[in-house]
């Protein structure tokens, strides 16, 4: 009996740790991100506290111009969490007018993950040359403790006026990225700006990255990813391609998380931060592929153990 106690005490180890092994991607439009933010530092304390969280931040919004201000972040990012390292990879300034541009910029631990390849897409499709204002700069990273291994980040910052157009184009860029990569294991993800306003439901239709097969939107619909309490619209987006990178992520996971609410701030401290709360998911760690075997013999022993 004290082997039979040991052995159920061992599966139920087994069986508890698996919660501790989710892989955490996420998303944040940080609002006009450039030198002046970086210099308050309540801002980039919370900021800190925020990307930390995840093993992988796309950054939006980043007008850095003279490429100080996501440096000091990261520098910052490492004292506060020295359990991991952070560093980045960030696209060229994207935009049709040197007056506003941006930058597209992935955080990541590299305890966690490594990155295996990225890729600026050219924006010259045939017959719809310059679709996009900020065109996607797309990442592949190895992840190895997780249970999909490896995965292709597409990000995408939608201009307000042209969501219907951008939101279809980026349909194309799934598909030259899954033939050009061989890979299957999509998952694009940004301030879509897909609701409200800027998205009609008349125009959904339109939008082949909606209406396509096999594309799975993580977000629910009707769920605020603003941080104004005047607003409360679905802007920001997180979408897989592929049944296999769907059941790689842990069930209802994905959702925005309002650090004001986290942090007890009000809504103008917030709105200092952004005026948008991240959007996030977790991915299974690859202990979790065993779970149901696990669970199945746990079950069994169980059973046999009552009777």
């Amino acid at each position: 009996m004290k082997s039979s106690t040991l052995l159920l005490s061992f599966l139920l180890g087994v069986c508890g740790v698996q919660g501790a092994s989710s892989f955490r991607i996420c998303a944040f439009n940080l609002h006009h991100f450039g030198e002046s933010k970086v210099k308050k530092s309540n801002v980039v304390h919370t900021l800190a506290r925020i990307i930390t969280r995840c093993d992988v931040c796309l950054l939006q919004e980043v007008r850095d111009m003279k490429g100080k201000a996501v440096p000091q972040l990261l520098d910052h990012l490492n004292r506060y969490d020295p359990d991991h390292e952070y560093t980045s990879v960030a696209s060229e300034r994207l935009g049709r007018s040197s007056s506003y541009q941006e930058q597209y910029v992935f955080v990541y631990r590299t305890d966690t993950v490594s990155l295996t390849g990225q890729y600026q897409y050219p924006d010259d499709r045939e017959g719809d040359v310059d679709a996009f204002s900020r065109e996607p700069f797309i990442v592949r990273f190895k992840a190895p403790k997780t249970d999909i291994k490896e995965f292709v980040l597409i990000p995408q910052h939608t201009t307000p006026a042209n969501t219907t157009k951008e939101l279809d184009a980026l349909y194309d860029v799934l598909q030259h990225v899954r033939k050009m990569w061989k890979t299957e294991n999509v998952m694009l993800l940004g301030d879509f700006n897909a609701d409200c306003g800027y998205l009609a439901k008349k125009n959904r239709k339109h939008v082949r990255l909606l209406t396509a097969r096999n594309l799975y939107w993580l977000i629910p619909e009707k769920t605020d990813t603003t941080v104004r309490s005047s607003t409360s619209c679905t802007y920001d987006r997180i979408v897989v391609h592929g049944e296999r990178f769907a059941r790689s992520v842990v069930p209802t996971s994905a959702a925005p998380f309002n650090f004001q609410q986290a942090y007890r701030l009000s809504e103008d401290q917030a709105l200092e931060v952004s005026d948008h709360y991240p959007v996030e998911v977790l991915l299974k760690g690859a202990a979790d592929r065993v779970s149901l075997s696990v669970g199945t013999l746990l079950s069994l022993f169980v059973l046999k153990v009552l009777t």
